[in-house]
């Protein structure tokens, strides 16, 4: 993809958004640097909470923004440069502070302040704070990684997608802040949505609870930093990321519904909404500004930025989060046998050789999977695979897995997923989890190498699935009660794919994913009225696997 200004700018942003600090070290500042002015009355300078992400033994990001004047708004453009000091102790009180620095900030990134703070200790909860002329952040709270050799008893994990403002309240940040027992929070993406007011609605869903800002689909770089902006401001995502560390990645909406690497659903330059890289560009560049994230500007594949990472947890886990989006190809609009097509790919082939490489790394038990979208095969009319080529050989028409019902997700790549699948087999590798966002429901399923024979066979592996913030699920679309028309939907699918254990269409909420060395569980919350902010969390279900068995049990309590 030849350069444009838009990737030149980003480059430029990155270096800025990612440089280490040690213990007396700080962003390198200009002598020109402009101090902000005195601070109006009920002027405050940190609007938009603090956060904290992708913890390491002995590091982990953290991140605010600033508002130096009353006119340096999020997408302005406005306002001086400001050195930010940054603190962080291993108290709230910051009696002991261990790290400290100052970093340079502007309109150029849109008055964020990113650092990787470097020097820490492995499995140690820290604290953290932002100053500006007299003003100081809110407190939040880090944890570091186990270090590599260490041995922990648990790692209990929040894990959330698809948070839409516009449907609802963030009633399940809310029930994650409250919880005093996570190590970390796991987004698995659509941490925010590009549509303006009254444009997601499908069938009776179509109403706005909370109006997006700006008020039209983000596709410029100050419409993204306001949308980014927007977010943050809401006080229960703010409470979780300043509770936590998070651990992120991104789907399709922080971009464009159903984005690929050449285009999206939601693109159309006929629109005026210009060039598909360039608009992605400015999105990315908005995501690294305003994200507790390390999105590597130095490792770029073909036309995206590489976001797929890993992370270690002692010797009882890694987890390897994906990017299923950058280096795609486009999605197929029928089913049919082009499905099975070996030059069609989901993950892309370095990201597909990073995967398989960790997946057979020694060293750590569970091989978790961050996947922004289901692997689990869904599909109707499978036939055993010792049979397709013969059918095939008289019809042609017979995709390998059956057809799907959503080509958006593994589905319909799944000659990428068979030989993720094949090389789980051929390397025995044990305890694989794949944690997974994007379908706005609840889903606990194993994984066959052949559905159509399950359960006759082996499985690679579990995954679980966790449902929306907020985002619509069956019953909101349909505009039916809950638990009615989306039972029999439900039944239809588990009856034709009896690896799917569990599958709730109605519910919004969170999960919990606890790991310890003879199983790992997923417990699923689910929230009420999501208009309502102060609605009531309760406990739903809760599947296990044991380790080395690729099954998936019911547990009648919750962690």
């Amino acid at each position: 993809m030849p350069i444009t200004p838009d990737r030149l700018s980003l480059r430029r942003r990155t270096v800025l958004a990612s440089g280490t600090v040690g213990a007396a070290g700080a962003a390198a500042v200009s002598t020109t640097d402009a101090e902000a002015a005195p601070a109006r009355p009920g002027h405050r300078r940190f609007r938009h909470g603090v956060a904290s992400g992708d913890p390491l033994p002995r590091a982990v990001l953290i991140w605010t923004r600033v508002t130096p004047t009353p006119a340096s708004t999020p997408g302005s453009g406005k306002g001086p440069r400001v050195k930010v000091t940054w603190e962080v102790a291993t108290d709230r009180r910051f009696r002991h502070v261990v790290r400290r620095g100052t970093f340079a900030t502007g309109p150029s990134r849109d008055h964020t302040v990113k650092v990787d703070v470097t020097g820490l200790d492995p499995a140690t909860w820290y604290h953290y704070r932002f100053h500006l002329a007299g003003q100081t952040s809110r407190v939040g709270r880090t944890r570091t990684a186990p270090a590599p050799e260490a041995t922990p008893r648990h790692l209990r994990f929040g894990v959330v997608s698809c948070a839409n403002l516009q449907a609802g309240w963030f009633s399940a940040y809310r029930g994650l802040a409250d919880r005093d027992d996570l190590h970390a929070v796991i987004h698995l993406g659509d941490y925010l949505y590009e549509y303006g007011p009254g444009q997601y609605g499908y069938g009776s869903d179509d109403r706005d609870i909370r109006s997006h800002v700006p008020a039209h689909e983000m596709v410029s770089l100050p419409d993204y930093r306001q949308r980014h902006a927007q977010y943050k401001q809401d006080p229960d995502l703010q409470d979780l990321h300043a509770k936590y560390p998070w651990i992120i990645t991104w789907d399709d909406h922080e971009v464009a519904n159903d984005q690929w690497k050449d285009g999206a659903e939601n693109h159309n330059p006929d629109l005026g909404e210009g060039d598909y890289h360039r608009r992605r560009a400015r999105a990315h560049r908005a995501y690294d500004e305003w994200m507790p994230v390390r999105l590597d500007g130095t490792a770029r594949l073909g036309d995206g930025d590489r976001l797929f990472r890993r992370f270690r947890f002692g010797t009882l886990a890694e987890l390897s989060m994906l990017d299923l989006r950058s280096y795609r190809d486009g999605q197929l609009e029928v089913p049919g046998p082009e499905v099975d097509a070996a030059d069609r790919t989901i993950t892309g082939r370095q990201q597909m050789d990073w995967l398989k490489a960790g997946l057979k790394r020694t060293g750590a038990q569970w091989k978790i999977v961050g996947n922004p979208v289901m692997i689990a095969p869904v599909e109707f009319g499978s036939v055993p695979h010792d049979l397709i080529d013969p059918v095939n050989d008289v019809t042609g028409l017979l995709p390998r897995d059956g057809v799907a019902y959503n080509l958006d997700q593994w589905d319909g790549y799944t000659h990428d997923r068979r030989e993720v699948f094949e090389h789980i087999r051929d390397h025995q590798v044990t305890d694989a989890l794949f944690i997974t966002g994007d379908i706005h429901s609840g889903w606990a399923c194993e994984l066959p190498y052949d559905a159509a024979s399950y359960p006759v066979g082996d499985t690679a592996g579990v995954e679980f699935v966790c449902s929306s913030v907020t985002s619509s699920n069956l019953k909101d679309i349909t505009g039916t009660p809950p638990r009615t028309t989306s039972v029999v939907v439900e039944q239809a699918i588990k009856a034709n794919n009896r690896h799917v254990k569990y599958l709730d269409f109605d519910s919004h909420g969170f999960s919990v994913l606890d790991i310890t060395a003879t199983r790992a569980q997923m417990d699923w919350y689910v929230i009420g009225d999501r208009a309502d902010r102060r609605t009531p969390i309760i406990w739903s279900t809760s599947y296990a696997t044991k380790t080395g068995t690729g099954r998936i049990e019911q547990v009648t309590t919750p962690l």
